[in-house]
């Protein structure tokens, strides 16, 4: 394990663990939802974003979690998590989204009018204006969505192939295995309906 992966899961531990639910005026409300969701949640329609639009939520969240050394938001499905939540288990939260990305997306072209979209401009760019917003409630709320994105469950559609999980040294793995009782040999876990078990 080198260096640099040791920095950068020290950064991605306290940003899952502290960052979000001590930073994050929205985090009863996402909490809440997310406590209904497995009972609540509806089959996953159509997209909410358009193609246009994914491509720029995936370019911010490409921002708060890069590639480098190891996977990122990109790699790990986070702007398919939020498409997909937007649109079932956190609905509740798409009118203050669509606002906020709105607003987002018309100052990327107030700012730079020579680009299309913020997925168009240059990374020191898109550094740029994300520092620029970087105390708004809509960075604040994509923010959290994806650190929800890259850590929770792959069931709710982020965290593609446990890419989080293994930033984290996580191991999905239920507590109770042999040798300690055959009564949980034939358990398989935690299952979302109509999701995989966890």
């Amino acid at each position: 394990m080198t260096d640099a992966y040791t920095t950068r899961r020290s950064l991605l531990q306290a940003a899952a663990f502290l960052g979000v639910s001590l930073a994050t005026p929205d985090w009863d409300l996402l909490a809440a939802v997310l406590h209904h969701a497995p009972a609540s949640a509806p089959p996953v329609g159509a997209p909410l974003l358009e193609p246009a639009e994914m491509a720029d939520v995936e370019a911010i969240t490409a921002q708060i979690i890069p590639t480098d050394t190891t996977p990122g938001a990109r790699e790990a499905g986070v702007a398919q998590f939020i498409d997909r939540a937007l649109g079932s288990f956190f609905a509740p939260l798409a009118p203050e989204f669509r606002a906020g990305f709105a607003e987002f997306r018309a100052g990327v072209r107030k700012r730079f009018p020579e680009s299309a979209a913020f997925a168009s401009l240059s990374h020191a760019q898109q550094v740029e204006w994300l520092q620029s917003i970087e105390h708004s409630p809509f960075f604040t709320l994509m923010r959290q969505l994806t650190v929800l994105g890259m850590f929770s469950s792959p069931s709710y559609g982020g965290n593609r192939d446990g890419l989080g999980w293994q930033l984290l040294g996580f191991r999905d793995e239920h507590v109770f295995l042999p040798p300690f009782g055959h009564y949980d040999r034939e358990y398989i876990g935690f299952k979302l309906p109509g999701g995989d078990a966890g």
